[in-house]
């Protein structure tokens, strides 16, 4: 079966990853369940030329240098895939996880109405964060899309690489991809605020120059939208203040405070009534309350303030995911597995 066949046999089931080892047969994600195709064991001499025959020259000397590589890849009419691949025991692994072509509106994502409430920002840092595989990215492009057809603004996405394909409506949107656009994030943010930005899209803050250009940004009177991989509200703050030395740490907090948004963090499950994935999401907006929570170094106080100002439209993680339970969406076993505090949901959800 040719590369591209069990990209359209992944497609046809539904299939978010695909995992292709050298001496395993190809193996799907499906509703995060893994599944071996039908299909003979791999050669790794044939996944060598299968690399090769998929990426440019500049991508195989990378490859090369660091046995790594992050790259994209697309079929017509099919999809485009979000790819690494890397070097194992037995030969080349490939790693695809399928990006949707069409970007959904927030309307069919399941989404707390505040979310779109924030599309309206006009200036700040708004994150979005989770678990690889727990939909930011989606999230993130359904935000920019709803702002894409309401303003008339200009908005660049630096990404790694480029998922969602934009096209320009009232908006005028660029996209950067990691390596083939700009070295670093770091490197396309700061070159972005001479672009005359409204809007910016920041793949991942993932180093302190990246996160120290996105508040600047943000400070500056820029939306910046950005993700994380933590897993709650209070762990994203302390993320960011723990990327800075130990002298810049008071610093960082009041500019944090100031520039704060909002942090959406989310949890994706699977179905129970039907096939398909729902959104747990715990949400923090930065009250004037919480502002002083950051300023202060109080973050572990956050959990308290979204309990109390939950008729603002925050949201902790484990009454979402109790809300999804009761409503019959998951699984007793799947929500006491993802909640921050277990023993507390058993307890609530045994009420």
């Amino acid at each position: 079966m040719h590369f591209d066949e069990i990209l359209r046999t992944a497609h046809e089931l539904n299939a978010s990853d695909i995992h292709l080892v050298a001496g395993h047969r190809p193996m799907l994600r499906i509703h995060t369940v893994m599944h071996p195709m039908e299909h003979e064991v791999l050669e790794a001499d044939t996944l060598e030329r299968t690399l090769t025959s998929i990426i440019n020259p500049r991508q195989l000397e990378t490859f090369q240098q660091n046995n790594d590589l992050d790259f994209s890849y697309e079929i017509p009419e099919i999809g485009r895939y979000r790819a690494n691949a890397h070097r194992q025991r037995q030969g080349i692994g490939l790693s695809l996880r399928a990006i949707k072509t069409k970007i959904p509106p927030m309307g069919d994502l399941s989404l707390p109405e505040v979310i779109s409430r924030l599309t309206y920002l006009p200036r700040g840092l708004v994150l979005v964060t989770g678990d690889t595989g727990s939909g930011k990215s989606t999230t993130l492009a359904a935000m920019i899309q709803a702002m894409n057809e309401r303003y008339r603004k200009h908005i660049i996405t630096l990404e790694d690489p480029v998922e969602y394909v934009f096209e320009s409506d009232k908006c005028l949107i660029e996209q950067r991809e990691l390596g083939a656009d700009m070295p670093t994030f770091g490197s396309g943010l700061k070159h972005a605020l001479r672009q005359d930005p409204d809007i910016i899209l920041v793949g991942e803050m993932r180093d302190l120059d990246t996160a120290a250009l996105a508040i600047s940004a943000a400070e500056t009177g820029h939306l910046v939208l950005s993700t994380l991989h933590t897993i709650n509200a209070s762990q994203t703050v302390e993320r960011i203040i723990d990327m800075y030395p130990a002298g810049q740490q008071n610093q960082i907090r009041s500019m944090l405070a100031n520039t704060l948004q909002a942090v959406v963090s989310q949890t994706l499950f699977s179905r129970i009534d039907r096939p398909g994935m729902v959104p747990a999401i715990e949400i923090l907006l930065c009250t004037p309350a919480v502002r002083n929570i950051i300023r202060e170094a109080r973050t572990f106080e956050i959990p308290n303030v979204i309990e109390t100002n939950r008729q603002l439209g925050m949201n902790l993680i484990d009454n979402a995911i109790s809300e999804l339970y009761f409503n019959g969406l998951i699984s007793h076993e799947d929500a006491v597995a993802q909640a921050a505090y277990p023993e507390k949901l058993e307890q609530l959800l045994a009420a």
